[in-house]
């Protein structure tokens, strides 16, 4: 029998650079971005330190999209998706591996507005209350098709 498994990565962080947008031959859109992730904490002695850790995210098709059109560097985003690690041999000959996050959900925050993944950007975007919920687009897409499943009672013949 097989066991149950969870390969989920969750970050809130910064862009460290802007999306790189590419398409592979095949016509299938790839994006790649960095995002940091920062923490500090209190030593023994009373002073203060941080870390700072950097992440490789890759997102693919209309994610890929998406992220090119709504991210920039320095803006502030949630991330949802799953480690993957690979590798490659570099220009040089040599073997290496690299560990990226493969991106299933984002939402971007910026200036105190929220953008949704799925939503378009406008030139006049109004600020979202932190007490609405933000849609996302798996949820987006349950609720489309619920409305589509929604049955008037005049339409039944019995």
């Amino acid at each position: 029998m097989a066991s149950r498994s969870l390969n989920r990565v969750i970050l809130i962080g910064n862009l460290t650079r802007d999306p790189e947008l590419k398409y592979t031959p095949a016509g299938t859109a790839v994006c790649t971005f960095g995002v940091a992730t920062n923490r500090s904490w209190t030593t023994a002695d009373g002073s203060t330190k941080e870390d700072v850790q950097y992440h490789r995210i890759v997102a693919w098709q209309k994610l890929a999209e998406l992220c090119g059109k709504l991210l920039t560097k320095g803006r502030k985003v949630f991330l949802e998706g799953r480690l993957t690690y690979r590798s490659f041999t570099g220009k040089d000959g040599q073997q290496r591996s690299i560990t990226e996050i493969v991106l299933d959900d984002f939402i971007v925050f910026s200036d105190g507005k929220r953008v949704a993944v799925g939503e378009e950007k406008t030139e006049k975007e109004e600020p979202v209350a932190s007490e609405t919920p933000i849609e996302t687009k798996p949820e987006k897409e349950k609720k489309e098709k619920s409305d589509e499943e929604d049955v008037n009672p005049d339409d039944i013949p019995f």
